[in-house]
């Protein structure tokens, strides 16, 4: 709305400039009291400087009042946009998983065994499996060093076992401290054991062409040298969980 009492302040000083010219420089008309559309004004009275003075005044609240609201709109954060990151797909863990004849090279004893894992016997497997990969190490030996350790605890990181306990032996493989594989704090840790376990895996040749009771009973030394074989396709499954196929898939 124009502002009528600002405007009679300036009537005096309108010498030769009418009303309706101050009207039309402040872009406004008034009919019956009531604010229409923007007037065009008249191009000899749009320049006149009295006529500016007063569209400046009257104009000059709403333009602060502009300037105010565009400073404290740029002032605000911008929204950020929610990022999601896509899981990985089923097609994705396929095409990176190992084949079957990696896994297996060689012929498979008939007779096999199995268990449903629990969580924790998954765990240790994934990291017997994630060592090995960070040893570069290939799937033939995940397997073998999962066979491994199915036959020696059952896949537990087995403490000292008082008077049922062989030897000395402890943790995923049973390794002896006595035998030189660690002390028992480091054959307990599954890492190292696995560890421990691959680095003698590696001196026996052709391991990744042999079977696997052979390439497990070089490394072990066990008393019970063929009962490696019934594990391999159990070790082979878990093997496949971490690609999200087989029986043991999550």
């Amino acid at each position: 709305m124009v502002n009528v009492d600002l405007m009679a302040r300036h009537l005096p000083a309108l010498k030769r400039v009418s009303f309706r010219a101050v009207l039309a420089a402040t872009g406004m008309a008034v009919l019956t009291g009531i604010a229409g559309s923007p007037a065009t004004a008249h191009p000899a009275t749009a320049t006149a400087p009295e006529a500016k003075a007063v569209a400046q005044a009257v104009a000059a609240p709403a333009t602060e009042a502009a300037v105010v609201h565009a400073k404290a709109v740029a002032a605000a954060p911008a929204a950020k946009p929610a990022t999601k990151t896509p899981a990985a797909t089923k097609a994705q863990q396929t095409a990176k998983a190992p084949s079957r004849q990696q896994l297996m090279p060689a012929p498979v004893a008939q007779y096999q065994e199995s268990f449903k894992p629990t969580a924790e016997q998954k765990r240790n497997a994934e990291v017997i499996i994630e060592t090995g990969q960070k040893m570069g190490l290939p799937p033939r030996a995940w397997v073998i060093a999962v066979a491994t350790a199915a036959q020696e605890s059952t896949l537990r990181n087995l403490g000292h076992l008082g008077d049922h306990n062989d030897h000395d032996s402890l943790g995923l493989f049973q390794q002896r401290p006595s035998a030189g594989w660690g002390t028992p704090d480091e054959i307990t840790d599954p890492v190292y054991s696995s560890k421990a376990f691959y680095t003698g895996l590696k001196n026996v040749e052709g391991y990744d062409r042999m079977a696997l009771t052979d390439a497990a009973q070089t490394v072990q030394v066990s008393a019970f040298p063929d009962h490696y074989a019934k594990w391999e396709k159990l070790a082979a499954d878990l093997v496949l969980a971490k690609y999200g196929q087989g029986p043991y898939a999550a």
